[in-house]
């Protein structure tokens, strides 16, 4: 990892981004799932530029903390960066802010996967 790896990327908090509509709460504020798959996706993206062909990654672990409710409408910003790569596993810190504040943040951790071998594995299981 001789390279700094970060990404950022910015969403609107939608109303199908709630916990009302997720089901998660009772109230029209971004939702804890919604925020916990806004950074497994940044996570995700940072992460593809050093996969073969073929490769993807799935998420294993996600210890989150969903510090401050944020309203439909706000904007918030994901930011991932690369921690630690030990063979197939990444691990990550993820933060997601509105504005400047601080409303999120999270260790990940991803295994890199052959998406077809992977994929064959589970159908094998159905």
């Amino acid at each position: 990892m001789e390279k700094e790896w970060i990404l950022e990327e910015t969403r609107c908090v939608m109303e199908k981004d709630t916990a009302k509509a997720l089901g998660s709460g009772d109230l029209p504020v971004y939702a804890t799932p919604a925020l916990a798959a806004f950074m497994e996706h940044t996570a995700k993206e940072l992460l593809k530029p050093m996969l073969k062909e073929g490769e993807t990654t799935v998420g294993t672990h996600l210890h989150l903390d969903h510090l401050k409710a944020t309203g439909v409408g706000k904007t918030v910003r994901s930011r991932a960066e690369l921690l630690q790569g030990e063979g197939r596993k990444m691990t990550l810190r993820v933060e997601v802010f509105e504005g400047e504040v601080l409303i999120g943040t999270a260790i990940h951790e991803r295994v890199i996967v052959d998406g077809n071998k992977f994929m064959n594995k589970i159908n094998h299981m159905i």
